[in-house]
């Protein structure tokens, strides 16, 4: 499912509807607005919103934007939110990754940093996934765009400097919540002038 916001909406707007939305739905949320400064989508993406598309646009735009959060693939067949459930050392299968204290179950939606839960949105926890998954391959910014799109498959997708400004928030915000240092990774490490990539680890 696939729910649309305008940031102007009258009563609540945009953001607060997103984040209220967040705390008991993993819903693909697309937000719609005139506001394109950038701190405008920092906050949009910081709420839980999984794409951002400024006014004027065209419709055939809009329906690609849908199309593409729809390929990405759900971690469960309801709706609920992408959060741990139950103790933190339970419930990991057999496909659980690992990475010096990180665990995320791509079949449960269950993340823990040192047996801690963590709570993630959808974009942050597929982007966790691609990223260990990949293991210490480097993995650029256009290429997560896609991953996040599920577009693996398509030839030649076309991403923009908003789209990658997008996943710098989404990359942010992932490393706050996993009390990641970026100046001294403990799990993601930045390539300068290339990706992201799982740092070495112990």
């Amino acid at each position: 499912m696939v729910t649309t916001l305008d940031v102007t909406m009258p009563g609540m707007d945009g953001f607060a509807t997103a984040r209220r939305i967040r705390e008991f739905s993993s819903t693909y949320i697309l937000m719609i607005t005139g506001m394109a400064e950038e701190i405008d989508v920092v906050d949009g993406l910081t709420v839980g919103a999984d794409d951002y598309l400024v006014k004027r646009f065209r419709p055939r735009e809009l329906r690609t934007r849908i199309e593409a959060v729809l390929r990405r693939p759900r971690l469960r067949p309801d709706d609920t939110a992408v959060t741990p459930s139950g103790p933190a050392t339970a419930n990991f299968g057999p496909d659980a990754l690992s990475h010096d204290g990180l665990r995320l179950d791509p079949a449960t939606g269950n993340v823990t940093v040192d047996d801690e839960p963590v709570s993630l949105t959808r974009s942050e926890f597929d982007l966790m996934q691609t990223l260990m998954a990949a293991g210490r391959r480097v993995r650029s910014k256009a290429d997560l765009v896609v991953a996040l799109r599920g577009e693996d498959d398509v030839v030649a997708p076309y991403v923009n400097d908003a789209d990658k400004r997008a996943l710098e928030v989404h990359m942010a915000n992932l490393r706050r919540k996993l009390g990641d240092n970026a100046a001294a990774p403990r799990f993601i490490e930045t390539v300068r002038g290339v990706g992201y990539r799982m740092a070495a680890g112990n």
